[in-house]
């Protein structure tokens, strides 16, 4: 089918409209990631590495954060679809009380238990030292995120996705700039090596939770006060939460599975982790664009579902899923041009650093075509409520499969690093055929009755 056709389609220039300040938000703030590593780079492998391991802690926690919130998103997308006023305030605050509570919960872990999980994860006296002054301060980042991410699931919903865009285009700048004053010093701020990336980022995002929390309340056409007893919103928050678990435990697992694997590679040399390190936030950040298409998608499903408008749904998922390939495929030509030039970006490192770069080079090239595949068919079948079936497909993938596989290389046949990577794209194509089969039935056998059982 031409493009031209796609661009013609009322349901592509739609999600479009809501996708690419979506693609630009987390660009931004993998960009933010982005920025420490190159920062910190110049400091040498063990900093380096320390960060890695600081950032996997606080990535997997801030990724329950947004599973959670993307949870509520969808509930707030069916009540702007079904035009609910009370529902929409409803999933906003029971959202936000879920997602505050597990950010606190997880801030108490990490104040009781940090320094235990850090030995974990490394033996090395140097890195945990470093990991240990990052997760200091980065702790407090949970908190602040907890709400913001809410709040970004809350204008999403209402399609108003610049936003949160311009969020992360205040917090950007301010990161940068008090990461380097405070990593390396200035004649007003003291010299605090890798711990400095942490504070910036925590600086940086207090001004976006301010600038969000100023938004909602000025929001003129949203009505977010709540008339209801103790009791009702507890009941309400109860549901919210059965209805919003899956989408979080799935992630959460997935979110989980990657902290394995970053265990896993720590095992390989330094050198081979600090290459993956080096590449992970470049990873991140090109696939954005894929997931925030999914994210698009799975907002506009949400919205039809909840308005009962349901007759161009196979249409619309079909066109969802084409164009999810072709934004993968312009993700594969992205990878294989930082093949070239990442030994540019990061001049500092040694010569094993930069081969065991060109060794796993293939693997991210090949990566966002099956893993962008089953992105947007897992965001589709979410939005349909078969968040169960979703995360038996990861977790069998994941869990069953593949972590294994990775550990038996690295542990048991001290494999290289291109074997001990390679399994990352093995598990995307494992699951790739069950996605395709689920979603195609979903789709022919959804109904409006299916739609009713979603709302409430």
């Amino acid at each position: 089918m031409p493009f031209s056709h796609y661009a013609r389609n009322p349901y592509v220039r739609s999600n479009l409209a809501l996708a690419w300040p979506l693609a630009l938000n987390a660009l931004l703030m993998q960009s933010m990631l982005m920025i420490d590593t190159l920062l910190v780079s110049s400091l040498g492998e063990v900093s380096l590495a320390a960060m890695g391991i600081a950032t996997t802690i606080v990535a997997f926690i801030m990724g329950i954060q947004m599973a959670l919130a993307n949870g509520t998103q969808l509930v707030m997308s069916r009540a702007v679809g079904s035009q609910s006023a009370a529902g929409l305030a409803k999933a906003c605050w029971a959202g936000m009380s879920i997602n505050l509570g597990v950010g606190l919960f997880f801030w108490l872990l990490l104040q009781l238990f940090e320094t235990s999980i850090v030995e974990q994860l490394t033996q090395h006296q140097d890195l945990q030292v470093e990991a240990l002054r990052y997760l200091g301060v980065a702790k407090y980042v949970v908190l602040f995120n907890a709400v913001t991410q809410v709040c970004i699931a809350l204008f999403n919903s209402l399609g108003k996705t610049k936003v949160a865009f311009k969020g992360y285009l205040i917090e950007m700048p301010i990161n940068a700039l008090l990461s380097y004053a405070f990593i390396y010093g200035t004649a007003v701020t003291s010299q605090f090596g890798v711990t400095g990336a942490a504070m910036g980022s925590l600086i940086a995002i207090l001004v976006r939770f301010i600038y969000l929390a100023s938004c909602v309340y000025h929001l003129d056409d949203v009505a977010l006060r709540l008339s209801v007893t103790v009791t009702e919103m507890i009941d309400n928050i109860r549901r919210h939460f059965i209805e919003i678990f899956p989408v979080a435990a799935n992630v959460t697992m997935l979110s989980i599975g990657v902290s394995v694997y970053q265990l896993l590679y720590s095992q390989l040399s330094i050198n081979a982790y600090v290459a993956i390190t080096l590449v992970l936030p470049w990873m991140r950040a090109g696939g954005q664009f894929i997931t925030a298409w999914a994210h698009s998608s799975a907002i506009s499903i949400s919205q039809a579902i909840g308005s009962k408008t349901l007759d161009d749904l196979e249409d619309n998922v079909n066109v969802s899923i084409n164009l999810a390939v072709a934004i993968s495929v312009v993700t594969m030509l992205f990878f294989w041009g930082l093949s070239f030039w990442i030994a540019d970006i990061y001049p500092q490192m040694t010569a094993q650093t930069y081969q065991a770069l060109a060794i796993i080079a293939p693997l991210y090239i090949l990566l966002p075509l099956v893993r962008g595949y089953n992105t947007v068919h897992g965001h589709v079948l979410r939005a349909m409520g078969h968040t169960t079936a979703v995360f038996k497909i990861n977790f069998t993938g994941q869990w069953v499969i593949s972590i294994p596989l990775c550990a038996l290389l690295i542990l048991y046949f001290d494999a290289s690093i291109f074997w001990a990577f390679a399994i990352q794209p093995f598990e995307e194509m494992i699951k790739a055929y069950p996605f395709r089969y689920l979603a195609r039935k979903a789709v022919k056998e959804f109904s409006e009755q299916d739609a009713e059982k979603l709302s409430y």
